[in-house]
């Protein structure tokens, strides 16, 4: 019988001068060597986690860099340090705008949203999916939604780069990009 995931709301109260949110998935265990370097280069209000975290002394690694939201993937274990949907609440001091964000593991199939994902976004209202699994990184809009797999830290699957994500906070948008952990530019993918 299916478990009911269990969601969690949160918010992040971020300072006037914060540039960026981080975004890693799929780290199974082994982020790459020069991920938490890359990260405390990006300096990061936050990292969020979209799941398959493996070993959870990953996010404790993680946290000596920034605050670290977190959701379960399909190979991590159900503990109550873990929802299966995070929705965050993204608060910019001195700006009107404001974020949320459906944090979950699986959210699409190809680059659509799931069903239950779609109702789930409209139900919360949420303006941004953040997403693993694939290990494909990908930037994306779904019936209004924009859609965002920061692709994968951990272990190298199919030949598929090994990348994380930033939310780049504006005072008037957001702008998602990735970067390579490898060679810590930007990446973009082939043309």
């Amino acid at each position: 019988m299916p478990t009911t995931p269990r969601l969690v709301r949160a918010t992040l109260r971020v300072p006037s001068e914060a540039r960026c949110l981080a975004v890693v998935a799929d780290t199974h265990s082994s982020p790459h060597p020069r991920a938490l370097p890359e990260l405390r280069t990006m300096a990061p209000t936050a990292i969020l986690h979209a799941g398959d975290i493996g070993d959870l002394r990953v996010l404790e690694e993680l946290a000596t860099v920034a605050q670290v939201f977190a959701v379960r993937g399909n190979i991590d274990a159900r503990t109550s340090e873990l929802p299966d949907v995070l929705v965050l609440d993204v608060l910019r001091e001195g700006s009107a705008a404001s974020l949320r964000v459906l944090l979950v593991h699986i959210a699409v199939a190809g680059p659509r949203l799931r069903r239950e994902i779609a109702q789930l976004v409209g139900a919360e209202h949420a303006n941004l999916v953040v997403c693993g699994h694939s290990h494909v990184p990908f930037i994306g809009r779904d019936r209004g939604i924009a859609v965002f797999n920061p692709g994968s830290i951990g272990p190298r699957r199919f030949g598929l780069p090994i990348v994380m994500g930033s939310i780049n906070l504006h005072m008037d948008r957001v702008q998602l990009a990735h970067l390579d952990c490898e060679t810590g530019q930007r990446w973009e993918p082939p043309r």
